[in-house]
C-alpha cells in the first residue's frame, strides 16, 4: 500500500467538514488481478429524492521537503 501524500489529513478533513462521510482510507479498486489504490472513498447524502453522491479523491503533493 502507497504512504499516505503529506496533505492526506488536510483534504480528510476539509471533506469531512464539507459534509462527506469518509468511507474508505484508502479505496482500493480491484480490476481483474490489479488493485489500484486511491486515497479516499467518500459518500455524501445530497437528499431523499437524490440519493447518494460517491467520490473517490486522489491526494498528491509536488512540493519536495
Amino acid at each position: 500500500m502507497p504512504a499516505k501524500d503529506f496533505y492526506h489529513d488536510i483534504v480528510t478533513n476539509a471533506l469531512i467538514k464539507d459534509g462527506w462521510m469518509i468511507t474508505n482510507d484508502p479505496y482500493i479498486l480491484s480490476i481483474g488481478k490489479r488493485d489500484l489504490f486511491v486515497d479516499l472513498g467518500a459518500d455524501k447524502l445530497l437528499s431523499a429524492e437524490k440519493g447518494l453522491k460517491k467520490i473517490a479523491v486522489e491526494i498528491k503533493s509536488f512540493t519536495s521537503l
